[in-house]
């Protein structure tokens, strides 16, 4: 049970990291980021460095954090804003963007590094070991779910960006700047994808294609989760999450991750705008009857 409940913990923290800085630029800007593994490989590459040239762990993650979220601000103001509404044009500006940061990391620092420890050690608890590390990043993505939550429900920011999310023309004529709070949308996605490759970062090899394996199940999560940041990574991240842990220990991790497509794609069937769509369609009814 309790090898379950840790696989578990260390699915849904995957999932959700992976797939949040994704969702928050989808699902607030319409946007589809095929350079999101790209951003996460920069947040590795970011952090990775940073400790080995002697600054503690704890700080470069934050340097990740900061680091890519600026990046991000500059991809943005200089490719990103002349695709505000143009969906699918952004699949193939973004997939460019992905390939020119994969050979420019792989030109400027070769086809690896050297990886970092796992820190903090693990724990014994009815004769197996658990790392303490994966314990807390699955903590840091409950963390990460509530913070989102307040920002986007209870600051000014958040309410401008709901608005702009669901009626762009509108919130401009009530006086929102929404390129602003698309710049600083996209940083946010940014950084949040720099948080992940930081945070993942001592526990996988670091290469130019590192972003490379949370690009499928972000992309997941994101679509079984549906258009909204806040709601649909969290029920997605726990649904896929038990049925990746469930298969995982039945019969390996390909047919783990073999699952997730295949849940995504009856979630598609049943439910076009995923979990979250379905939350707030029930609770439109709930308010009407």
């Amino acid at each position: 049970m309790e090898d379950l409940l840790y696989q578990f913990m260390n699915n849904f923290a995957f999932l959700i990291l992976s797939a949040i800085g994704l969702a928050v630029i989808f699902g607030m800007m319409k946007i589809i980021n095929l350079a999101h593994g790209e951003f996460i490989m920069l947040g590795a590459y970011i952090a990775t460095l940073a400790t080995k040239a002697g600054i503690p762990l704890l700080l470069s993650i934050l340097l990740s954090v900061v680091g890519v979220g600026i990046f991000g601000l500059i991809v943005d103001r200089l490719i990103i804003s002349r695709l505000y509404g143009r969906t699918l044009d952004s699949v193939v500006v973004t997939w460019g963007v992905s390939l020119v940061m994969q050979q420019g990391i792989l030109i400027l620092f070769g086809p690896s590094l050297e990886t970092l420890s796992t820190p903090l050690g693990s724990i014994s608890i009815g004769g197996s070991d658990y790392s303490l590390y994966r314990i807390l990043l699955f903590v840091t993505a409950i963390v990460l779910l509530i913070l989102l939550y307040l920002l986007f429900t209870k600051t000014t920011f958040g309410l401008h960006s709901r608005a702009a999310m669901q009626n762009a023309e509108i919130a401009r004529s009530m006086g929102v700047n929404t390129n602003r709070i698309y710049s600083f949308t996209f940083s946010i996605g940014a950084a949040l994808a720099g948080l992940t490759g930081a945070l993942y970062a001592p526990t996988m090899a670091v290469s130019p294609t590192f972003g490379g394996g949370f690009l499928m199940p972000s992309f997941v999560t994101v679509i079984v989760g549906g258009a909204n940041p806040l709601i649909g990574p969290s029920l997605s991240g726990g649904v896929l999450g038990v049925v990746s842990t469930g298969l995982d220990a039945t019969w390996g991790t390909f047919f783990g991750r073999l699952g997730l497509l295949v849940v995504a794609i009856l979630v598609i069937r049943i439910m076009p705008l995923g979990f979250s769509g379905l939350v707030e369609k029930l609770s439109v009814r709930k308010s009407r009857g």
